[in-house]
């Protein structure tokens, strides 16, 4: 099957190194658009659609695969190997944090670095650690899910996406969950929110950024602090925001921190 019609694949800019950004669950590419933009003045950049999500073929959406993000991380691997170029740096938001690290402990070298926007390894608390959700929450959402996937993304997109003061915001999120195939949403939150990768996290030996908004509705600055914690070669940036998206609702932090993290990068 053709790549790059499968997942959408966009390349802009050229530079000596490859930055490859991957959505987080019910967005598309289109959300990186702030700061792909500032990126491409200097790399060659990357954007795809997630199969299942934007303007992927849906026609390549096989649920037994993407039952699990070892399904993504496959894809990932295989976008890298048709567009990089020099050393490439792997940039995820939410949930796409850890299937760039499942593709990166999967085929070891292929990534440089990573830069994770609102990452998380788990969403739910276990002991010590603080998740954001009890498990009746995340059966909760679940079952709303399934039951009224749109009047779910309706009333969520908002509260995700925080900054109410820019409500523009929410209503691009809100249509964004709301184009998505709702049997294939409904497959990929419950493969996103009942995820648990805190086992592969301490095994990743790539540089990681992890880029954390200072409130966060689904990812708390918590879970930020326990990957500063438990990533061997981790860096810990919060930017002062309230939502889940600091690539959209803050681009500008966004970037800044990026680039003190890419700057501080040993040189081939």
């Amino acid at each position: 099957m053709n790549i790059q019609q499968r997942n959408n694949v966009q390349v802009q800019g050229e530079g000596p190194a490859t930055m490859i950004f991957a959505h987080g669950f019910g967005c598309d590419q289109n959300m990186w658009r702030f700061v792909a933009r500032h990126f491409s003045q200097r790399y060659r950049v990357v954007t795809f659609d997630h199969v299942g999500s934007g303007n992927s073929d849906l026609s390549a959406y096989q649920p037994a695969k993407y039952a699990e993000l070892a399904g993504y991380a496959d894809d990932v691997l295989e976008i890298a190997a048709a567009t990089a170029q020099g050393p490439t740096w792997f940039v995820g938001h939410s949930v796409s944090a850890m299937i760039g690290m499942l593709a990166d402990l999967k085929s070891p070298g292929t990534f440089a670095a990573h830069m994770m926007i609102g990452p998380s390894p788990c969403y739910i608390n276990d002991g010590d650690y603080i998740g954001g959700f009890t498990r009746e929450d995340v059966e909760s959402l679940l079952d709303t899910l399934e039951s009224n996937y749109l009047g779910w993304a309706s009333s969520m997109a908002p509260a995700i996406m925080g900054v109410p003061e820019r409500p523009e915001l929410g209503e691009e999120l809100t249509a964004s969950f709301c184009r998505t195939d709702p049997e294939i949403a409904k497959q990929f939150a419950k493969t996103t929110f009942l995820s648990d990768s805190r086992k592969e996290v301490a095994r990743l030996q790539t540089p990681t950024l992890i880029v954390q908004s200072s409130e966060d509705l689904i990812a708390p600055l918590t879970v930020g602090e326990y990957l500063q914690r438990t990533l061997p070669h981790g860096m810990l940036r919060v930017v002062a925001n309230t939502g889940h998206c600091p690539h959209l609702s803050a681009p500008g932090p966004t970037c800044d921190a990026i680039e003190e993290f890419i700057d501080a990068l040993p040189r081939r």
